[in-house]
């Protein structure tokens, strides 16, 4: 298998994938899209308990995809938009890659009709 020139150049693909890969994760983020938020308002609607909630942020913040501050003894987390730059970035290159495959696959499908009709 080749590796892109993409994956060599955001070796943390990995990482991020893994983070984005847990339904809890996704759904942690698409609340923090809408704006930043404690980690006990996170923890409510998921139903697992804070320490569980803790190591699920974890995985997002060291994929980079949220930043945590902590004021007193609370912690709020806030999304990172940018940090799904490079999967975006990869998954437009293997969209094209195989755009491009298709279409040579169309052209010579084209191609072997046009010879079955002659």
């Amino acid at each position: 298998m080749i590796l892109s020139d993409m994956t060599k150049h955001y070796p943390e693909l990995s990482q991020l994938f893994h983070a984005l890969a847990d339904p809890t994760r996704r759904s942690i983020l698409s609340r923090l899209a809408e704006r930043p938020a404690r980690v006990t308002e996170l923890s409510g609607p998921t139903g697992l308990r804070l320490p569980t909630v803790m190591r699920h942020l974890a995985v997002l913040e060291d994929a980079g995809l949220i930043v945590t501050a902590k004021d007193g003894r609370v912690r709020t987390c806030a999304l990172v938009p940018e940090a799904l730059a490079p999967a975006r970035a990869w998954l437009d290159e293997q969209r094209d890659l195989w755009e491009a495959r298709l279409d040579r696959l169309e052209a010579l499908a084209m191609k072997a009709a046009r010879e079955s009709m002659e």
